[in-house]
């Protein structure tokens, strides 16, 4: 069997490949880099970094990576290719990030590059040089359910490493062509493999920002970004209200702020003070006390669902709204068009539209059923 391996040049996908030359003798493996955004571009947010007097340190993808994925590939003797998706992942992941901002949401890109690149993609291409398989250094476990017919999907071993939250988006077609070597493991096992196979990037450390932010501030970004294509920032000034109605401030556009934000929110009235809601009828931001921030239901639209879940079925699960959040109990009911509602036992923090809600089974399997994006948030 060819397996293709999407080599990022951290330590994670490259003990992926390490494991996968040792225990695949008998097939192919092909080490594929994805080039997914310039590094070069917005250089007003560069800094030092532009003119070669720094480094994109701790994002993900950025050229010392490229670099690093190369030095893997020669290290373990597979053939290496570098595949430019710039155009797709700006299509399918930054225009969408600066649309849902500036609209009063508050997305997250990780969950789109995997579904809409990191797999739709990647696995196109693999198929195209006669990969049968696409593998990946993520933590999360994929089986096959022989009697359903399915392909089931689990969170990682490793609790504090899972990243299947950000997997919720994958069809059974890509699950059915993935491989994640890492899914059983902890990550300090994965860095031990690394040091026992002297590969190049066994100390390395991971990467944390999103590629295409290299200073973190996602308001600057969407700036640079609609100015370098010549577009009007549409983000009206307006109120900062607190919820009983009194105006406290005002505000120089929503894209500048999220549900639960605290700083930076320009009122001073003698008690802390946290965002509540995006008010983008009234071009509002509701502001308030750290407790009115706790909501019980929400909607999520376009729901994937992994396991099946008849429309008008409810069932128990776990639901994480957030990649730290930590899973709580909650009914999850099918509704018609791809949505869900889902009501929490006890009331969440912070419940963010934008962001994407993932449902667990209740039990110490952890499996993956459905997931989607929270679209409206209720009491």
């Amino acid at each position: 069997m060819t397996v293709a391996v999407a080599m990022s040049g951290g330590v994670d996908s490259s003990t992926a490949a390490a494991l996968l030359a040792e225990n695949n003798p008998q097939g192919s493996l092909i080490g594929l880099t994805m080039q997914l955004w310039n590094q070069r571009r917005l250089p007003s947010l560069l800094g030092d970094e532009a003119s070669g007097g720094g480094r994109a340190a701790g994002r993900c993808c950025s050229l010392d990576d490229v670099y690093d994925a190369r030095r893997v590939a020669d290290f373990l003797r597979i053939p290496y290719y570098v595949v430019n998706f710039e155009s797709r992942f700006e299509q399918d992941v930054v225009r969408p990030f600066v649309r849902q901002y500036l609209a009063g949401e508050t997305p997250i890109p990780c969950s789109l590059c995997n579904t809409e690149i990191k797999f739709a993609q990647f696995i196109d291409t693999a198929r195209q040089i006669g990969a049968e398989r696409v593998a990946t250094g993520h933590y999360a476990r994929i089986r096959r359910d022989e009697g359903a017919g399915r392909y089931r999907l689990f969170a990682g071993a490793d609790r504090s490493r899972d990243q299947s939250y950000f997997l919720f988006g994958l069809t059974q077609e890509q699950l059915s062509r993935s491989l994640f070597p890492l899914g059983e493991m902890q990550k300090d096992e994965v860095r031990s493999i690394a040091r026992a196979k002297g590969l190049p990037v066994a100390d390395k450390p991971d990467s944390q920002e999103i590629c295409f932010v290299p200073t973190g501030n996602y308001a600057q970004f969407i700036e640079a970004y609609l100015a370098e294509r010549g577009e009007k920032l549409e983000a009206p000034s307006g109120e900062v209200v607190t919820t009983d109605g009194r105006v406290v401030a005002e505000h120089q556009g929503l894209y500048q702020f999220t549900v639960g934000q605290r700083k930076r929110l320009g009122a001073a009235v003698g008690e802390p003070l946290y965002v509540i809601e995006l008010d983008r009828a009234h071009n509002r931001v509701v502001v308030g006390r750290n407790e009115e921030l706790l909501r019980r239901r929400l909607i999520v639209r376009d729901v994937n669902w992994i396991r099946p879940v008849a429309e008008g079925e409810t069932v128990e699960a776990e639901v994480k709204i957030r990649n730290k959040h930590v899973a709580a109990r909650a009914r999850v009911e099918a509704r018609a068009g791809g949505e869900a509602r889902v009501e929490f036992n006890q009331p969440q923090r912070a419940v963010t539209p934008g962001q994407a809600a993932v449902f667990y089974s209740p039990d110490a399997e952890r499996e993956v059923f459905g997931g989607g994006w929270i679209a409206r948030v209720g009491d």
